[in-house]
């Protein structure tokens, strides 16, 4: 009885290394090189726009390709913050009381407003520079991309350890400084 319980559970662990842990390693790998390619097509994206201080249509729709190839569905969040200027005044009123002094504010423009500009409901061509969000030097830019859909990884991770969550990859952040305005 004995010999025959130890043979299973060497058979069960045979199994196990021979097949499972491969699996999983090759998972990590495949999880690891699609993380690669979305922060490599982020910071590309990014980079590109803070460099040219806009966003075309052109360059969008080529990171979302570039997102698609990566191998996940990725939702994407961008975020612009428009840096301005206020004097400050003892009273508001009176221009008189200005205290050689400025508070500096940023009002923050987000995905839908971005989109809008760069994709409007009316008939415009790809080219037309009305497509183009414009930004200005020292603003400020952020993407960031969060996937969505459960990777081998994760499915693998679920079956092995039984549970309802898995390694669930947060999201990537990045972005910076707006450097130049080149339109």
């Amino acid at each position: 009885m004995f010999n025959s319980i130890s043979k299973i559970l060497a058979a069960l662990l045979a199994v196990m290394l021979l097949y499972l842990v491969p699996a999983m390693q090759q998972a990590q790998r495949q999880e690891d090189i699609s993380l690669l390619v979305a922060y490599n097509s982020l910071t590309e994206f990014v980079d590109s726009v803070r460099n040219k201080g806009y966003i075309s249509p052109v360059m969008y729709e080529d990171f979302r390709r570039s997102l698609g190839g990566a191998g996940e569905f990725y939702e994407v969040e961008l975020e612009h913050r428009h840096k301005t200027y206020h004097p400050e005044y003892v009273d508001p009123a009176d221009k008189t009381t200005f205290q050689q002094n400025y508070s500096i504010h940023y009002e923050s423009h987000y995905t839908d407003e971005l989109e809008r500009t760069i994709f409007p409901e009316n008939a415009l061509s790809r080219e037309d520079l009305r497509r183009k969000y414009k930004m200005e030097a020292g603003d400020y830019f952020t993407v960031s991309i969060h996937r969505k859909g459960l990777s081998p990884l994760t499915v693998l991770t679920n079956f092995l350890y039984n549970s309802a969550q898995g390694a669930e990859a947060g999201p990537l952040h990045y972005g910076g400084m707006v450097l130049n305005e080149d339109y």
